[in-house]
């Protein structure tokens, strides 16, 4: 076996290439252990600009009467909590009326919501989740041709702060800032796809080459060991494989993205962003750098967190933020709701069109990037006050390079949510007829959406 013993750094597979050795590390396995132990390089060429997606997330929901609209179709009205999108609104679906089927689970807040949506199936344990989140399903799919498979970004300056997993157990950390995020798209390793003159650097071709050396080797070790080796020799190898997609991408010069310009740098994080304004603020500069990563064809898919499910929002100078307040927040009698959370949840939606306003303003062929992708936005819960999970707000921005149409208004009245999964996943182009598990498993897509 290719395998070699421990060394200070861990366990090697190890290789030939042009007669020289070559090894790659390899994590824990149990086979190491005793019985108590313990994938852009895709050339445009003249053809269809790509079709990109992704998540936006926002926490704790909002508040039914103030944030759905009353009206259907393309003619639908902005009630209070969604007045801040009316500059974006031709480019935004309102879903409403999806529910998350519970099937005598009980609903862990902040948990069973959010993980229904993105694996069609809901979960009150993180170990119990069952399938990998949606975004996995149509990164693996789409992601393979750009430098990076996703962009995981959260707003909150938490790099842990991510609902992006293939399981309970392996969580996609997130880039939790502006100038982390400019540092990763357009630091050394990248390159201009206008730039005049390109030459590889010989360290990646080095790089490359010792990675290559032991493919045969990972194939037979990966056929000898038990199921729960073979996962985690997979999750691990399929970021070998990312990283050797992105030596290669190196070695070969970008096509040419027109959109693409290399922004200023941000400054470095700064204050508290718990304050909603300076949580705004940091995610407003992480939208513009996202927008430029996409149009210069460095990633196709990418997670936004503007919040947490349980969201640490707060107001500067309160120490009241917003989760507490849905839960203590009295309902004022004169006006009939909670001031304080009706607050936040506007705040969030203010940042939703700040979002869709970044991608809008990059200009792609001949409309905007934003008509080359599909932004998947949701929340965790439907009604803040109460953490439920029927009903849970749902907004998709663009038009994936044609397939969907947008700015309408859809309510299911008590459809399961699983069918806006199984819709997104089959306009990207997924070769999947049937989505979610046990009730929530639907065979029906929204047609209302698609073009």
């Amino acid at each position: 076996m290719a395998v070699q013993g421990s060394t200070r750094r861990g366990f090697l597979l190890r290789g030939m290439l042009g007669g020289a050795a070559v090894s790659v590390g390899l994590p824990l396995l149990d086979m190491f252990l005793n019985d108590n132990g313990t994938a852009f390089a895709a050339t445009l060429g003249g053809g269809r600009l790509p079709v990109r997606f992704g998540t936006w997330f926002w926490g704790c929901g909002m508040i039914p009467d103030r944030w759905q609209p009353k009206n259907s179709g393309a003619d639908y009205d902005l009630p209070p909590q969604l007045a801040p999108i009316a500059s974006v609104k031709q480019h935004v679906s309102i879903l409403t009326g999806f529910d998350v089927l519970l099937e005598g689970k009980g609903n862990l807040p902040h948990l069973s919501g959010n993980t229904a949506v993105r694996t069609g199936a809901p979960s009150d344990d993180w170990l119990g989740i069952r399938a990998p989140t949606l975004d996995i399903l149509i990164g693996d799919a789409i992601g393979g041709g750009s430098f990076f498979r996703s962009l995981d970004l959260s707003a909150d300056g938490n790099a842990r702060t991510s609902y992006s997993f293939r399981d309970g157990r392996s969580m996609n950390p997130a880039t939790p800032s502006a100038a982390e995020l400019y540092r990763k798209i357009f630091g050394p390793d990248f390159n201009d796809p206008n730039k005049a003159d390109f030459k590889p650097d010989p360290r990646t071709m080095v790089r490359r080459s010792v990675l290559s050396g032991v493919s045969e080797q990972r194939q037979a070790l990966l056929r000898s060991v038990g199921a729960a080796d073979r996962a985690r020799l997979d999750q691990y190898f399929t970021s070998v494989r990312e990283m050797e997609d992105k030596l290669a991408l190196q070695l070969q010069k970008p096509p040419p993205a027109e959109a693409c310009a290399i922004p200023a740098e941000p400054p470095a994080p700064f204050g508290d962003f718990t304050d909603v304004e300076q949580r705004k603020a940091n995610h407003r500069m992480m939208a513009q750098l996202l927008a430029m990563a996409l149009a210069c064809n460095q990633t196709r898919m990418f997670n936004m967190t503007f919040s947490t499910a349980a969201s640490d929002l707060r107001q500067a100078g309160q120490t009241t933020g917003y989760h507490q307040s849905t839960h203590e927040e009295l309902i004022d009698r004169n006006i009939g709701y909670q001031p304080v959370v009706d607050h936040f949840a506007t705040r969030s939606m203010e940042a939703w069109a700040d979002f869709v306003s970044a991608l809008a303003a990059v200009k792609e062929g001949d409309g905007t990037l934003l008509d080359n992708m599909l932004v998947f936005a949701h929340s965790d819960v439907s009604y803040a006050k109460n953490h439920d999970v029927q009903g849970i707000p749902v907004m998709l921005a663009g038009r994936a390079g044609g397939r969907v149409r947008a700015g309408i208004h859809i309510h299911a009245g008590g459809e399961p949510i699983s069918r806006v999964g199984l819709t997104l996943q089959q306009v990207m182009g997924l070769p999947v007829e049937s989505w979610g598990m046990d009730g929530m498993n639907t065979k029906r897509a929204i047609s209302e959406i698609l073009a």
